[in-house]
């Protein structure tokens, strides 16, 4: 028997390359070859290293070509082509056929790239009559929407590693479905949803199996990256997530020893760069702090290094962690703000401290790392004052600003207060539809501070050698580095002078209609300071009337 594993092509305006090693599917083939070693599992990675093209906006998201309406080579630009990434689906369906396969899986990860999976599904089911069984966090969310669509035969709902390797016993053995745990299959017109239970024991997971996957295909600056899980789920329930739709509530961690041989073992590979994809990696912060003393005393300073791109909860973190991190290899740190605003945080569920937070910063800072903290824009019961009040806050702080735009996540608890999400809906469900608009804010509102971010974190990338210095110097020395700083400083100077933003094309400068430019002088009334990433002060005194 031979099953093929798919990640699909994506449709969107922009891609993450650098975090699409398919980490889930290999685990998967892992543990299929460890139960049942005669069956032969190919992972297929359509969508990374397969190159991009420009197709239409799709008709639910047509109305952001207003947004998005210039081809901008300036520092604050957003976003203007909508992008296929990957292989085509009829390209990608050949593929498959070539193969022979007994089964087909598809992984369907993010909801609003759904229908790229289904289209996928259906080139191949046009090309080669095979069983198609899809998986991932959308399918767990919705999984009647999934299995309703015709090219779907079979879906997993949570975990898959043992409901894939009991499904395949069974379609191997001729027996019924409905013993199979996680299932979800059709019966004549029926669909039948088996009930969902435990997957193997975490401390005994095969070690995902990279072997399909060339080394040098996911790459961070120039070197070999590789996803690696230490732990899987998170004990909190923040209102906006839906991480315990796939992972259930509990929290388990993976014995210290296995995932650190299995880093050394992806040394020995070829790998020199390790993401952990954990959805809360320090929460069990001793758990952690072991895993880092191992490392250390493993590797030489500078032979590995590792990020956590999913980001870290800084209310685990202290200054013994931070400082084994550092000497362990990481070198920048991505922490999770969402907002400043403490009523906000607790209305959805958040853990939050903010004086922990500018505490870890302060520390992180001291001790050499680069941080991004991440602010949602956009939540439902947020006001624009609560979302400038946030900017302003960590425009003063040696952070750079990673913006993010709320979006409906299918399955997380607060879509419970609102209308079903409709198949429209769910293709907006990403940061760059900027989907949501309510009472106390518009598009208009939140594509401004979008941007506003934007000009902050070019103000904090100027290298400034005083430790403080007024706004006009810092930006002549900007104006003096390369063609982005000479275009970041004309169109931040016309800002200032004419109050409109301008994109810089092919054509000249063309006004950004959409912005709010009074918005963008709100945000900057309400900072004394921007501190840069190495934590200069740049003073903004007189920066309305120069």
């Amino acid at each position: 028997m031979k099953i093929i594993l798919i990640q699909p092509p994506i449709s969107d305006f922009y891609d993450t390359d650098i975090r699409l090693q398919p980490l889930g599917l290999c685990m998967l083939k892992a543990s299929v070859k460890r139960h049942i070693p005669d069956v032969e599992v190919i992972v297929k990675d359509f969508h990374q290293g397969r190159g991009r093209r420009t197709i239409p906006y799709p008709r639910e998201l047509a109305y952001l070509k207003d947004y998005y309406r210039y081809h901008d080579k300036g520092p604050f630009s957003t976003f203007h082509h909508f992008y296929h990434f990957g292989a085509g689906f009829d390209e990608a369906a050949e593929e498959v056929a070539k193969e022979m396969p007994d089964i087909v899986g598809i992984s369907s990860l993010f909801s609003p790239f759904y229908m790229d999976a289904l289209a996928c599904a259906n080139a191949i089911k046009k090309m080669i009559n095979v069983p198609v069984i899809m998986g991932g966090p959308h399918v767990s969310a919705a999984p009647r929407q999934t299995l309703n669509e015709p090219c779907v035969d079979f879906i997993i709902r949570g975990e898959g590693e043992r409901p894939l390797v009991e499904f395949i016993k069974a379609l191997r053995s001729e027996k019924a479905m409905d013993s199979v745990p996680n299932l979800g299959f059709k019966r004549n017109s029926d669909m039948i949803f088996n009930p969902i239970e435990k997957n193997y024991d975490i401390r005994d997971m095969a070690w995902a199996d990279f072997s399909d996957l060339p080394t040098d295909r996911y790459m961070l600056n120039r070197k070999p990256l590789c996803f690696i899980a230490a732990s899987r789920g998170c004990p909190h329930r923040c209102a906006f997530c839906s991480v315990h739709v796939t992972f259930g509530e509990g929290f388990r961690t993976r014995p210290i020893e296995d995932v650190v041989n299995e880093i050394k073992k992806r040394r020995h590979d070829g790998y020199r760069v390790f993401d952990f994809e954990d959805d809360n990696l320090s929460l069990n912060s001793e758990y952690f702090k072991d895993i880092l003393k191992c490392l250390i005393s493993l590797f030489p300073e500078g032979d590995i290094r590792l990020v956590a791109m999913n980001g870290m909860s800084y209310l685990s973190l202290d200054h013994e962690m931070l400082g084994l991190m550092k000497r362990a290899g990481f070198g920048s740190l991505n922490l999770s703000l969402v907002s400043s605003n403490k009523e906000i945080m607790k209305r959805y569920k958040r853990p939050h401290d903010l004086e922990k937070y500018l505490d870890i910063v302060e520390i992180s800072h001291s001790l050499g790392f680069n941080i991004v903290t991440y602010q949602i824009l956009g939540l439902p019961g947020e006001s624009i004052e609560d979302m400038t009040d946030t900017i302003a806050l960590l425009a003063g702080l040696p952070v750079l600003i990673g913006v993010s735009i709320f979006y409906m996540t299918p399955g997380s608890p607060i879509t419970g207060g609102f209308p079903d999400m409709t198949e429209e809906d769910i293709l907006k469900a990403r940061s760059t539809a900027m989907a949501i608009e309510t009472d106390s804010f518009k598009r208009d509102d939140i594509y401004t501070l979008f941007i506003t971010a934007r000009i902050i974190n070019y103000i904090k990338g100027i290298n400034t050698d005083d430790k403080d210095v007024g706004i006009s110097c810092a930006l002549d020395e900007a104006r003096g580095t390369d063609k982005r700083g000479v275009l970041g400083t004309e169109i931040l100077n016309r800002l200032l002078n004419e109050k409109r933003l301008y994109a810089a094309t092919g054509s000249g400068m063309k006004a950004v209609n959409r912005f709010k430019a009074d918005l963008f002088f709100r945000v900057f009334q309400k900072m004394t300071c921007i501190r840069t990433l190495k934590g200069c002060r740049i003073d903004l005194e007189g920066l309305f009337t120069s």
